[in-house]
């Protein structure tokens, strides 16, 4: 069976153009939650951090059409401590082995 992919559409901050990514994610209370190994120098966290609005969907492989296409909004959670975000370093961990960077959140709008 095929593993499941997070695909992220955010808007260049420069360029205004779409950004579209390939990432690993985990679910939690109704949003998804990805983790950018580049921290806040990652290109796609720079772009949510200019403009919160995003489009994704979820699918098996760049090549899979998806069901659907949805929006939302992200924002960056960079308080280690925080409950939500060391339950979802333990999901990150679970699934993958590894949760070494900074949180996203994305929560459908």
């Amino acid at each position: 069976m095929a593993e499941t992919f997070f695909y992220l559409t955010t808007t260049g901050r420069s360029t205004g153009s779409p950004h579209k990514i390939e990432i690993w994610y985990v679910e939690h209370d109704g949003c998804y939650y990805l983790c950018a190994e580049g921290r806040f120098n990652a290109d796609w966290v720079q772009n949510i951090q200019q403009q919160p609005q995003v489009r994704y969907y979820l699918a098996q492989g760049q090549d899979a059409v998806p069901d659907a296409t949805f929006t939302g909004t992200g924002r960056p959670l960079d308080d280690e401590s925080d409950a939500t975000v060391q339950q979802v370093k333990r999901l990150f961990d679970a699934k993958y082995n590894w949760s070494n960077g900074l949180l996203v959140r994305i929560c459908p709008t």
